[in-house]
């Protein structure tokens, strides 16, 4: 198996959206945005320091966005220009083309738990080791794959023009109600028992393990929900890219 082709689409993915200013700045400044805001504005009590949980919550925050948009509001874009067809007549295959779209959107991923870290350590005093930084990051960053196959599923399925207003209509609602954005202790009793529902509440919770500020730590269940939540979410991006396939092969 030739990797290099795989690297190459990986890299060119990255620059593509890197050069992309408003999804660039976008995925990357909104996280940071609403720390600096809520962490670093906002009183934090001693027996509970807001700025290292919202490190954990808006960096899953961030990772979600980024695989959501990332992925599937690009690849919908690219559905309605007919780069998807082009690219099915090349010679590379499918795989290589959603594999390069998945590895530079965690990269994406690194950059923004990266960012969140580096302001929560220099202006919101907080303390954590480098074995800690490290495993967030790395939960984060492996965490972000259920939401990436998401986003390839959407992004077969939903239209180029919707796509932005579609994929809010599924993230914010999921971020808010997952203690994202409000710590969950703070959300009413029904969000609170709708959360365990969401693969984003229990990534939030994991990323909380990984910085010791889960009250009730529960890792193995936690990892066992994200995986079937991968598994339906592949599913679902299978059963999406066999429709998008059939509907384009009718059409001709």
């Amino acid at each position: 198996m030739n990797t290099n082709i795989y690297f190459k689409e990986a890299k060119y993915e990255f620059l593509k959206l890197f050069r992309t200013r408003r999804y660039a700045l976008s995925v990357l400044g909104m996280p940071l945005m609403f720390y600096c805001f809520f962490a670093l504005g906002m009183p934090s009590e001693a027996s509970f320091h807001l700025p290292a949980y919202l490190i954990a919550t808006y960096g899953t925050f961030g990772v979600m966005s980024a695989c959501l948009f990332g992925i599937g509001a690009n690849l919908a874009h690219e559905r309605s220009l007919g780069w998807l067809e082009m690219k099915r007549v090349s010679p590379m295959s499918g795989g290589v083309y959603l594999l390069g779209k998945i590895a530079a959107n965690l990269v994406f991923c690194v950059a923004i738990e990266l960012s969140l870290l580096a302001t929560g350590l220099l202006f919101g005093n907080v303390k954590l080791t480098l074995w800690e930084a490290v495993r967030l990051t790395a939960v984060l960053v492996i965490g972000a794959i259920p939401f990436a196959a998401l986003g390839v599923a959407l992004g077969y399925l939903i239209q180029a023009s919707s796509a932005p207003a579609t994929l809010n209509m599924l993230n914010l609602p999921m971020a808010f109600c997952s203690g994202l954005w409000i710590p969950m202790m703070f959300l009413p009793p029904f969000v609170q028992k709708l959360a365990p529902f969401l693969p984003s509440y229990h990534l939030s919770k994991l990323a909380l393990d990984m910085i010791g500020m889960d009250s009730a730590p529960a890792a193995a269940q936690h990892c066992e929900a994200l995986a079937a939540f991968t598994l339906i979410f592949i599913g679902f991006a299978y059963w999406a890219f066999g429709h998008q396939r059939s509907a384009a092969e009718a059409a001709v």
